[in-house]
């Protein structure tokens, strides 16, 4: 049985990847494509390349090629630094981006750029945020934006959009400022999707009354391996002994610990509030 679910859990992977990377290209052939926008990291890297090639060459050369080429260094950067499993994975999605992005034909939706900024961007994001789900990335900068949260316990895509600015800039030297701009606001739509679905570096504080400690605790242990802190306190009401049980959990588990927290305990008060920076140990669930 295990064996079974096991191998469930790995189809559900790569149908997952598979679907991620049929959007993602079908993403370039139609909103980027007919936009002529550039959409930061080695995706946008790899179609600037393309057009300065085409532009000088007469030349465009394969998009999975030179995509695998630009990605060398982040794939050795997940294989050192963040897992081999959660790297090999993500090199499934980048070789499949490429190939159905050199095998699916152009196909114009709209020619306004500022809809194709915003929809292509969403679509973007949500691409990426479906490899996130299941542990792998479409390459590029989100190794480095995985690399970073890892370390310092915070949502890095921010930095990531601020790298890709830079991306962008050098696409405006060379084609323009229009379309550079408006690539911005594609990026800028894609990170926002990204923390909008993809939670797991951002964290909750959790601060529940109870008259069950032990079983409160038991389940935030057992839903997301961290700790917490015991208070003592007296309801004001009642005059009646309660605890207040403190813990800091990712935010893409606390949904489930408070629904089986109310199970244990049905008179539980559960006050959730945003953590924006934690410093010390906090466990973070490894990719592999």
């Amino acid at each position: 049985m295990a064996i079974n679910g096991k191998i469930v859990k790995e189809v559900k992977r790569i149908s997952v990847i598979t679907f991620a990377a049929l959007l993602m290209a079908a993403n370039i052939q139609t909103f980027v494509r007919t936009g002529g926008l550039y959409p930061g990291g080695a995706t946008g890297l790899t179609i600037l390349i393309q057009r300065i090639s085409q532009m000088l060459m007469g030349v465009e050369p394969s998009y999975t090629v030179v995509n695998l080429l630009l990605n060398a260094i982040p794939i050795y950067i997940g294989l050192r630094f963040i897992g081999r499993k959660f790297t090999l994975y993500s090199l499934l999605m980048i070789f499949l981006t490429g190939i159905f992005t050199d095998l699916l034909p152009a196909y114009v939706i709209t020619y306004d750029t500022l809809l194709i900024s915003i929809f292509g961007g969403l679509i973007n994001g949500t691409a990426i945020s479906l490899c996130l789900w299941v542990n792998a990335t479409s390459g590029g900068t989100d190794f480095i934006a995985i690399y970073l949260s890892e370390k310092k316990n915070v949502d890095s895509w921010n930095i990531v959009l601020g790298l890709n600015i830079v991306i962008l800039s050098a696409a405006g030297l060379i084609f323009g400022w229009d379309k550079a701009l408006y690539s911005i606001i594609f990026q800028f739509a894609s990170t926002q999707v990204l923390h909008m679905l993809y939670k797991k570096y951002q964290q909750m504080s959790l601060f529940i009354v109870t008259s069950k400690p032990t079983e409160v605790y038991n389940v935030i242990w057992e839903q997301s391996r961290h700790g917490a802190t015991l208070i003592d306190a007296k309801g004001a009401y009642g005059n009646h002994e309660r605890t207040i049980v403190y813990s800091v959990v990712s935010k893409d588990e606390y949904m489930k610990i408070v629904r089986k927290i109310k199970k244990v305990d049905t008179d539980a008060f559960v006050n959730t509030i945003k953590t924006e920076k934690i410093a010390g140990n906090f466990y973070v669930r490894p990719h592999d």
